[in-house]
């Protein structure tokens, strides 16, 4: 179970260490830093730090320059973009790793969105079979999910997120501040995540949204930092029973399923990830009203708030022979057969096989 600290925000309890997620709406209220945050976290004496050719011009130096007061510090900036997650960059940053002798003492930190956090987790991961790394996640898309959980990874061109693994960070730090520079497309798209957890888990928290969206959207830091420590909570307390998605931590892929079929079929990066689950999540709510568990009104509700968020309700068109070829590649797949996280009931969300393919080519077939 995640625990509430002394801090502003979580720890997340898992198999190999519990961690700490920080959340704060400003250090310049607190005279603290990126780094003096994240400086307890670092063991050893060297640093390299991962961020991308957006982020790298508004946080990178003073980051920087103030680790490299009392760490060997280096830097690899990456392309930026869904469509960099790839070998080629998780390359870029073994060869900085090499370039500069960095041994098992090396501590990554991952300064940018979801991309860079994956890919940053994967080479800490791999390099000498294992070495620390920091989340410091600048979208909301990261900050609500990807850099908590240790999922790390990159895609391939048959599918997303197919070559990865489980490595946990040894800290996440999500400061509001760095939301202001996200452009409004990538806000609603980091709000989609936080929409999901609203719909797989608590039914009073997509009440919350509903009354506090346009202040989410205008960047209230205060309702913004709220969202994104329930969010933490919610993953936070899914990762302790279920670190590998083994079983329960499936239902956060709500919508993604459908979700990665758009992102692989249109090019990454051309939907964002958060806008093609937008899409995907009404495709699994219309699924689940076919088999009677949801009522119309109830998927309405779902497009309603995906709407308000300006958030894409209807997915691209895609063959659904194509869809469903997509789907089988699908890390959900078991034994051959789709498994879908669909809605019992708004805020209930179950992982399952057991529905008629039929239905499903049909809701397939609604967007094709």
């Amino acid at each position: 179970m995640a625990t509430s600290s002394s801090f502003n925000g979580l720890t997340v309890q898992t198999q190999s260490h519990d961690y700490p997620i920080v959340i704060r709406q400003s250090g310049h209220l607190t005279g603290d830093s990126m780094a003096s945050q994240v400086v307890p976290y670092i063991h050893g004496q060297q640093v390299l730090i991962v961020t991308n050719e957006t982020i790298a011009p508004l946080y990178l130096q003073p980051l920087q320059d103030e680790l490299a007061e009392q760490f060997t510090v280096a830097v690899c900036v990456l392309a930026d973009g869904e469509q960099y997650k790839n070998q080629a960059s998780i390359n870029q940053i073994y060869d900085a790793l090499m370039a500069e002798h960095f041994n098992r003492d090396v501590t990554l930190i991952a300064l940018g969105g979801g991309v860079v956090g994956d890919m940053t987790g994967f080479a800490a991961a791999s390099f000498m079979r294992g070495v620390n790394f920091i989340q410091i996640p600048t979208t909301l898309l990261s900050q609500v999910d990807s850099s908590v959980g240790g999922k790390t990874g990159i895609n391939h061109p048959q599918g997303k997120n197919m070559i990865g693994a489980f490595w946990q960070p040894q800290m996440v730090l999500a400061d509001m501040t760095t939301l202001q520079t996200l452009p409004a497309r990538e806000l609603s798209a980091g709000i989609a995540e936080v929409i999901k957890y609203a719909l797989i888990m608590d039914v009073d928290f997509l009440a919350w949204l509903e009354q506090n969206m346009a202040a989410m959207l205008a960047l209230d830091l205060a309702v913004l930092g709220e969202a994104v420590k329930r969010c933490c909570q919610y993953k936070a307390d899914i990762v302790a029973q279920d670190e590998r998605e083994s079983g329960i931590r499936a239902i956060l892929n709500f919508g993604h399923t459908f979700g990665h079929v758009i992102e692989t079929h249109e090019g990454y990066g051309n939907w964002l990830h958060g806008e093609a689950v937008a899409a995907g999540m009404v495709q699994a709510a219309e699924l689940s009203e076919k088999l009677g568990w949801l009522s119309a009104d109830e998927v309405t509700r779902v497009k309603r708030i995906l709407t308000l968020a300006n958030l894409p309700v209807i997915a691209p068109p895609i063959a659904v022979e194509t869809a469903l070829r997509l789907m089988g590649h699908d890390k959900k797949v078991k034994q051959g057969q789709i498994r879908l996280i669909l809605l019992k009931s708004l805020g209930n969300a179950v992982l399952t096989s057991d529905f008629d393919a039929q239905l499903l080519t049909e809701t397939l077939a609604q967007s094709a």
